[in-house]
């Protein structure tokens, strides 16, 4: 049998029961669809969350009170034998490749300005802050290098509680209240929007040791650093551990890099995106066995036609590879029906909901597809062998 007498013979009997064929290949178009969708939300949520955390940079280091203990919970200042102090803070601050730190401090307060009230979070921080977290300053200027034990009460505010307690009004020169002490605004912030559901915009900047005294805390929550780029996380993460070490005495830290931390996490979102395109591959299990029903009946049904094949000289491969690719042509237009839609109904989301990240992977679209041809495949061989094996006497007689 010649390649075009085989390709005619298979497009012909897809095309003589099309209604077959549609539902045939509409179970595979399903089942793509439904794996195209779930990895490009997965996909999208994985790419989203990883540029929110790297939105600051990845060599970054964050240092919290307690060790970590062997059951996986950081124990904070109950396991510390001295708090994480603002001279910790300094002392890092003159390691070799270290760019920037900032001690940090963060609470819940309320705020106070032209007879107006609102809660807010308050967060304590050293004058590089901006630095570390590729934050800027619309108006007016960041906090000042003062000496951090005895700073200056002044506070730089976010865009929301600007926009709420001066609405119109320059606020630059103004006195704002924070627990009933009072800070001069030095500057407002640009709005930076929320972050993981913190709102950045809703918050103040006033001095690590302000907010210390504030909330009556006798340490800090925690100490960012920087470094430089061309430097290892690992020698930095050991630099740090001897400077604590020798000034607490023992170590009584947790120290957590930004780039461990993004690969946990891209683990984590890697499993969820697998878990999702599993569950949508079920579906393509469904649209397998629809296949598998209707080849089966198709055998039964076009048997006069195999023994015909075989009474003119077909042999058995010639008859198997014919019905295989049937199958197979099936499930690939079913296929890439799925990817159309799949892709489609993906776009429609993302413009309905904007929030929704969506985005679809070009591999996760080639394996769906190629899985579809190999599912086609699998469900088309034992209809195939039937028809191969049938005896052309036999077959005839059907007729």
């Amino acid at each position: 049998m010649l390649l075009p007498d085989l390709i005619r013979l298979t497009t012909s009997s897809i095309l003589a029961y099309r209604m077959r064929s549609f539902l045939t290949g509409l179970g595979i178009a399903i089942g793509i669809t439904a794996v195209i969708l779930l990895t490009s939300i997965g996909e999208g949520l994985h790419q989203f969350v990883l540029a929110e955390f790297s939105q600051f940079g990845t060599n970054l280091i964050n240092i919290q009170p307690g060790k970590t203990q062997t059951h996986g919970a950081n124990v904070g200042m109950f396991g510390s034998v001295r708090p994480l102090s603002i001279e910790d803070a300094q002392a890092l601050r003159r390691l070799p490749n270290v760019e920037y730190v900032t001690p940090g401090v963060q609470g819940n307060a309320e705020v106070r300005a032209n007879g107006k009230t609102r809660r807010t979070m308050v967060s304590g921080v050293g004058h590089e802050m901006t630095d570390i977290f590729n934050m800027k300053v619309q108006t007016g200027s960041f906090l000042p290098d003062d000496d951090p034990t005895q700073a200056r009460a002044m506070v730089v505010l976010g865009a929301k509680v600007r926009q709420e307690l001066f609405a119109g009004q320059n606020p630059l020169g103004s006195y704002l209240r924070i627990g009933g002490q009072r800070y001069r605004v030095i500057g407002v912030m640009e709005p930076k929007g929320q972050v993981l559901g913190f709102d950045l915009d809703d918050a103040v900047y006033i001095p690590a040791a302000r907010a210390m005294e504030l909330f009556n805390r006798v340490g800090l929550i925690d100490i960012h650093l920087s470094y430089k780029a061309s430097t290892d996380s690992k020698s930095m993460v050991a630099a740090i551990t001897a400077l604590l070490k020798e000034r607490h005495g023992r170590e009584d830290f947790t120290i957590t890099p930004q780039e461990k931390a993004l690969e946990v996490l891209g683990s984590v979102l890697d499993v969820i995106t697998f878990a999702v395109g599993a569950l949508g591959g079920i579906s393509l299990l469904v649209g397998g066995v629809g296949i598998l029903t209707i080849m089966t009946m198709a055998v039964t049904e076009r048997t006069a036609e195999i023994g015909l094949l075989r009474a003119l000289g077909a042999r058995e491969r010639q008859v198997l590879t014919l019905f295989l690719g049937e199958a197979i042509l099936l499930s690939a237009l079913g296929g890439l029906a799925g990817l159309a839609l799949g892709v489609g109904i993906a776009q429609v989301l993302h413009l309905l909901f904007p929030a929704l990240p969506v985005h679809t992977p070009w591999l996760f679209a080639v394996l769906a597809e190629l899985s579809a041809i190999t599912i086609g495949l699998a469900a088309g061989v034992m209809p195939a062998r039937r028809a191969a094996r049938l005896d052309p006497v036999e077959a005839l007689r059907t007729e």
